[in-house]
């Protein structure tokens, strides 16, 4: 039982990221098709990755890791900017298709692969772990989402002001490992 608080809360940890983002796509007015299929690929993600970064060990984490914390952050500034140009358009969502819900759910999901690795120094137990990541990160995601919907029919454009700045937030943490 303990194992499992801890997985959860390290699930928690990880959720965190699909969270603020998926909270700052929500201020788009993501169709609720969108929303569920989002947050389902977050999941698979959030399952993928550790299990790969299990598999394929610290000579990946060593060589290439860090320099995807830079990719990703240039990721989200890329999408900031382009909210901010897009922002006085009426959209249903950046998430239009299959490969933008992939490259989402990748970039909010590649810190869990170092912790795959993490776990397979630490536990036997990956499986259980990842399914734990999976679960939390699909609610969260979700979650984020529709909170970003409510504060868009709230705040109107001041919502996609506040998703803007959420991007623009992780992409310095991402540029600058903060």
């Amino acid at each position: 039982m303990n194992e499992i608080l801890i997985y959860f809360f390290m699930a928690v940890g990880l959720s965190m990221d699909a969270f603020s983002l998926a909270l700052a796509y929500g201020t788009t007015k993501i169709a609720v098709n969108k929303k569920i299929l989002l947050s389902m690929m977050v999941g698979i993600f959030h399952f993928i990755m550790p299990q790969l970064g299990a598999l394929l060990g610290t000579e990946l984490l060593l060589n290439y890791m860090s320099k995807a914390n830079y990719l990703v952050g240039i990721i989200f500034l890329i999408l900031a900017i382009e909210m901010f140009i897009s922002r006085k358009e009426e959209k249903t969502g950046i998430i239009t298709n299959l490969i933008s819900i992939i490259i989402f759910s990748f970039t909010v999901s590649i810190d869990s692969f170092s912790v795959g690795i993490a776990l397979s120094l630490t536990t036997k137990k990956i499986t259980l772990a990842t399914i734990i990541f999976a679960i939390t990160s699909f609610i969260f995601t979700f979650t984020g989402i529709h909170l970003g919907n409510k504060i868009s029919e709230r705040q109107g454009e001041k919502a996609q002001y506040i998703g803007i700045v959420i991007l623009i937030v992780l992409a310095i943490k991402y540029l600058f490992s903060i």
